[in-house]
């Protein structure tokens, strides 16, 4: 592999044919169908009814699994209303065939093949609930946990209640329990809510105590605890497994039914067992049909790798990202390279990072993927260590360093071109986490990531000229709180936790991370997503004429259970993940309060000024509470579920319409799509391998004209811990399409 430097900045990286990974993926690219080719292929089914000793079985799965491929490769239907199922789309194989559904035990597995008709499939029914159960999402079984009661908020710390008096609501403790226990892996599946080795300890409390400090993700789960009030949220996760392994058993979920009868879920696994593959691409959001029939893209962080599958000859490659220093491993990772217990699967071998398995830093850790017009696959990676160049600094030239100059990145910028096999790595001032193309002429690409700025690329230039320095700019979070219409120095600055004391007469700077983000389908502005502080909040951001002078920013906060001027049934938490519709509203999943919610700014009676700070615009938001239980003793709406994304199928890729808004079911192994004009909602459950957790989502048109085949979602396995996974140690994380027939029995 060689690299060079151009003086504009730009760094290509040419894939040498010595790596095996690369070669294998250089024949992927080189064997790809047409879209008309990929619609035709793989025509083989097998169908039959599945029925158990009180008759035929509607709204089970039944699943067909095979290793003959190249890479492992499973395909799940659901039952008809009569018990009758069809396989459709089965590449030639020999297949593990098994019935899987609520109220049942799985099958025993028999061995099909394409084109067994008229298989009799045998359900087992289960014997007592406790067995049942075993087959229920985690958000069902998290739903029996029991959170203080509102009426111990605000916490009185250790001396008082045990509840860390930064938290004045339940609420508040809700937030923590889904985005402080949840970023990384479910909680309620049956690696979580079953406490290993707890004979080793005098009681459950210890044994929760010392199982969040194992592994490599320790640290963060150990301060999770700590947010909470220790003591106390030890006490509850242990109240909680006690219970179940007393026998105590969530309720029974439904069996899917209407069009959720239709889906079919086809898997292929991808990475190795300890990857940690975070987010998927498989085509440009604007534009749906680009890359169609191609290969589906993730991006392994812990590994630092482009994870590849091909769907048509059913194979899957990584290929290595990489870094601008000669010397790799000058760039340390952001995982911890110290652990504060053993793992209970790994012991101390690492696996991110100098310590994991090849001794090497891994560090380009992507996050996040998105493809563009050419089918190129841009990322938000490291490309260098965290202190910034000069030009981005106090004293450089550059007109953004000069009006807000900015010391440090985490992660920058890159893109891999598949036809010329080379990676592109651009460096950027901002920090960059999720990035997403705007629609303006120039293909800007905004990015997330930054806990003081906004960033863009302006990629039309950059193809032009190579030069990172030029093409790209950003933009403070400023709002506009003298109501001048224009955003003037000095500012009010922010103080800790992103808050600022406002003087009225002055403009205010808001700070805090920037998670998600969305351009706008109907102007010029870019929408961000702040998780905290609590409630959370959206920011709108508009460049204006002459950026960064005329940038202009606008801050929503979801309406809060602390304020006491909204509706308490209409509150919410903590948004995530966001999209935008083609008329303009903005939706988002509420991650600590589970719901999904549309934004729309014109029913705002107030935009800027001393007032509009965030609370100011209750009536710009409508909140849908997402389908399955809640949690004991909370009354609010919502549910046990957590949603790391969102994502808005404006095109009908999948089939249920356009503009449909979608929430990753991340807690419960599903993707949920909501029908905003009859407010309900369509289950899109991934019954197998159980703890499906997903982060991104997105929608592709292989063929326009092939029908249900030609289309589908895509999602993929992204936990940290994939070992959770149904299978345990050595399972892989897995790519998954969604497709929706328009019966259960379509061929």
């Amino acid at each position: 592999m060689k690299a060079w430097t151009q003086a504009s900045g730009r760094t290509r990286v040419r894939l040498g044919m010595a790596s095996v990974a690369v070669a294998a993926a250089v024949a992927l690219f080189a064997a790809l169908p047409s879209a008309e080719e990929a619609a035709e292929m793989a025509e083989g089914y097998i169908s039959g009814v599945v029925e158990s000793s009180a008759g035929p079985e509607a709204g089970v799965w039944v699943i067909a699994e095979t290793e003959e491929l190249e890479t492992k490769f499973a395909k799940v239907v659901v039952t008809d209303d009569d018990g009758h199922f069809v396989l459709p789309q089965m590449p030639d194989a020999t297949y593990d065939v098994w019935v899987r559904g609520y109220g049942l035990v799985d099958s025993e597995k028999v061995k099909l093949s394409p084109s067994d008709e008229d298989v009799s499939l045998t359900a087992v029914i289960a014997p007592n609930e406790q067995a049942a159960a075993q087959y229920y999402p985690g958000n069902y079984w998290y739903s029996l946990i029991e959170p203080p009661a509102p009426d111990e908020f605000p916490g009185t710390g250790p001396e008082g209640n045990g509840i860390s008096p930064n938290l004045h609501s339940q609420a508040a403790w809700l937030d923590i329990m889904k985005q402080g226990c949840q970023l990384c892996h479910q909680v309620g599946n049956t690696a979580t809510r079953i406490v290993q080795r707890r004979d080793d300890f005098d009681s459950t409390v210890a044994a929760w105590d010392h199982r969040v400090q194992t592994g490599q993700r320790g640290n963060q789960m150990s301060a999770a605890m700590n947010r909470f009030g220790r003591q106390r949220a030890l006490e509850m996760f242990a109240d909680w497994s006690d219970r179940i392994a007393g026998g105590e058993t969530p309720p029974r979920p439904p069996r899917p039914s209407g069009v959720e009868q239709n889906l079919v879920v086809t898997l292929w696994d991808w990475g190795v067992d300890s990857s940690f593959i975070h987010d998927e691409i498989t085509t440009d959001k604007r534009n749906p049909t680009v890359n169609g029939g191609g290969p589906v893209y993730g991006v392994s962080a812990g590994h630092g790798t482009l994870t590849v599958v091909d769907p048509v000859a059913n194979s899957a490659v990584e290929i290595k990202i990489p870094v601008r220093p000669e010397d790799p491993d000058s760039v340390p990772s952001r995982f911890p390279q110290v652990q504060l217990q053993p793992s209970y699967y790994w012991g101390d071998q690492l696996l991110w990072g100098r310590g994991g398995p090849d001794g090497r830093e891994n560090s380009s850790d992507p996050h996040n993927p998105m493809m563009d017009g050419e089918g190129r696959v841009w990322m938000t990676s490291t490309i260098r260590a965290r202190p910034n160049p000069d030009w981005c600094k106090e004293g450089s030239d550059n007109r953004f360093a000069q009006y807000f100059p900015l010391g440090m990145s985490g992660r920058q910028a890159s893109y891999y071109d598949p036809e010329s096999e080379e990676f592109v790595l651009i460096d950027t001032c901002y920090g960059t986490h999720h990035l997403q193309f705007g629609e303006d002429d120039n293909d800007t690409l905004w990015f997330s990531g930054d806990g003081n700025a906004v960033g863009w690329i302006d990629t039309k230039a950059y193809d032009e000229s190579g030069d990172e320095i030029a093409s790209q700019g950003w933009c403070p979070t400023v709002i506009d709180t003298n109501g001048d219409g224009r955003i003037t120095k000095p500012w009010n600055e922010p103080v800790r936790g992103g808050e600022a004391e406002i003087d009225p007469a002055l403009d205010t700077r808001i700070a805090g991370f920037g998670y998600g983000i969305i351009a706008s389908s109907i102007d010029d502005s870019v929408w961000i997503t702040r998780t905290g502080p609590f409630p959370g909040r959206l920011v709108r951001l508009d460049r204006g004429d002459n950026p960064p002078e005329t940038c202009i920013a606008e801050v929503y906060e979801p309406p809060s259970i602390e304020n006491p001027d909204v509706d308490p049934a209409q509150t919410g938490s903590a948004p995530r993940g966001i999209d935008v519709d083609r008329n303009g509203i903005i939706w988002t999943a509420l991650s600590g309060s589970s719901h999904m919610a549309s934004f729309d700014r014109s029913k705002c009676a107030v935009t800027s000024g001393p007032d509009a700070t965030g609370q100011h615009c209750p009536e710009g938001w409508t909140l849908y509470p997402v389908p399955g239980p809640q949690m004991k003793g909370v009354e609010t709406p919502g549910s046990a579920d957590f949603h790391y994304y969102s994502w808005v199928d404006q095109y009908n890729t999948l089939g249920l319409g356009e503009n449909i808004p979608i929430a990753n079911g991340s807690g419960s192994d599903s993707l949920l799509a909501l029908d905003p004009e009859t407010n309900e909602w369509t289950v899109l459950r991934v019954p197998y391998p159980m703890a499906f957790y997903s982060r991104g989502l997105d929608g592709r048109i292989d063929d326009p004209d092939a029908g249900w085949k030609g289309r589908g979602l895509w999602a993929n396995y992204g936990s940290n811990y994939v070992w959770h996974t149904e299978g345990g140690k050595g399972t892989k994380s897995k790519m998954v399409h969604f497709q929706l027939r328009p019966d259960p029995l379509a061929k």
